[in-house]
């Protein structure tokens, strides 16, 4: 049984930084292709970033160059660092993870296993 549990959500200034944590369990994070997506209120579900399990990682132009994803192998855990946060990455915040190697990695259906979801808030 696959289980990716999310914490470190909460209520941030425009601005500010936030790490969201990722702690896998009845799966590797270094074998496996890792994401975060997130949801705002009456949206999809977007693709905001991606570390596969060779260390290759990629983001979406709205987040590059603001959030980097990361893991810990010894702790299991991946994590989204996230600076220069606007009111506009209000949402949601999902930990996927896959064991496939699709190319539609910015593609929610490609995922297979989903955590409960972190709030992430950010004030303006």
């Amino acid at each position: 049984q696959v289980q990716l549990v999310e914490s470190g959500g909460g209520l941030v200034q425009a601005g500010g930084s936030l790490t969201l944590s990722c702690a896998a369990s009845g799966r590797s994070v270094s074998r496996s292709r890792m994401g975060w997506f997130r949801q705002a209120p009456g949206k999809e579900r977007d693709f905001v970033a991606m570390l596969n399990w060779n260390g290759i990682t990629d983001y979406p132009n709205s987040v590059k160059g603001r959030f980097t994803i990361s893991r810990d192998n010894a702790k299991n855990t991946v994590y989204l660092q996230m600076n220069s946060l606007k009111s506009g990455d209000t949402a949601v915040y999902y930990c996927v993870a896959s064991g496939t190697d699709s190319s539609n990695y910015y593609d929610a259906g490609s995922y297979s296993y989903w955590g409960q979801g972190t709030q992430v808030t950010v004030s303006s």
